[in-house]
């Protein structure tokens, strides 16, 4: 089976383009192919578009919060809410997230999803730091828009077959909370190389056999990006390779998911 993992950006450029990892599931291995980058949308539009059979994982948050979409009022599933957005500008996205949050009490003003609770990561409303919302608003209507089917979520191309992914949550299976990537060159460091040369060395070399269910074949290149991109890349295939696998039963989505907001697919959450 074709796999791919894209590291997700809500603004590509050549500083910071989207990353694209090619792999292929054959067997119980997961081996590791070509290393795209794409500084524009249109690429990665294109690549939603291309004929299957294929599986891809992409790292954002494709969905809200179920507790954020009912007090703003939107539609209550992920279509509607996701053409709501798709109807702003970027400018009128942020504003929205700005005015919801403007006389909520602290604690209060920032939902996460069950799935978000279940992984460690941030709400996707946050825009600031790691701008996960504008990544929601730039890829969650790309999606919608591609035709392709998105387990609980859409139901489109059944040989073209997109699930949300979360590289930390597997990362942090194999190396705890140590920082491993950076985007700005000042603040990389030897230690993040050696904590990424660590992860994959953990990955390729069979820690993910016993919970994934297949082994990883990927050059030790992969590890020497210091922004981590080219491995969280990688880190989004395992994911999404490990999905497929899961396929007979609803591709690994919990029997507790909350279709309204999305679920992340790995085996931990």
């Amino acid at each position: 089976m074709k796999v791919f993992g894209i590291d997700f950006t809500s603004r590509p450029s050549r500083r910071k383009p989207l990353t694209c990892l090619s792999a292929t599931l054959s067997g119980d291995a997961l081996i590791a192919g070509d290393l795209e980058e794409w500084d524009t949308f249109d690429a990665f539009e294109d690549a939603l578009q291309a004929s299957g059979p294929w599986i891809a994982g992409i790292d954002f948050p494709f969905g809200q919060s179920r507790r954020f979409i009912e007090n703003i009022g939107w539609a209550w599933e992920w279509s509607g809410y996701v053409d709501c957005v798709a109807s702003l500008s970027r400018e009128a996205w942020r504003e929205t997230l700005e005015a919801y949050k403007r006389d909520r009490d602290p604690g209060d003003k920032e939902h996460r999803r069950r799935a978000d609770v279940a992984a460690a990561s941030i709400s996707p409303q946050k825009l600031y730091g790691v701008p996960v919302a504008l990544m929601f608003y730039e890829g969650a209507p790309r999606l919608r828009q591609s035709g392709v089917t998105i387990p609980g979520l859409q139901r489109g191309d059944a040989d073209r077959i997109v699930v949300e992914a979360y590289p930390g949550v597997l990362a942090r299976k194999l190396i705890g909370r140590r920082s491993y990537k950076h985007d700005t060159p000042a603040k990389q460091s030897p230690e993040q190389l050696a904590a990424r040369r660590e992860l994959l060395q953990s990955i390729i070399g069979g820690a993910l056999l016993s919970e994934y269910g297949f082994t990883v074949r990927a050059a030790e290149t992969l590890a020497d990006d210091p922004t981590g991109d080219h491995l969280d890349a990688l880190l989004c295939a395992v994911q999404a390779a490990w999905a497929w696998t899961q396929r007979h039963e609803d591709f690994g989505m919990p029997a507790d998911v909350d279709l309204l907001e999305g679920w992340i697919a790995d085996p931990a959450p």
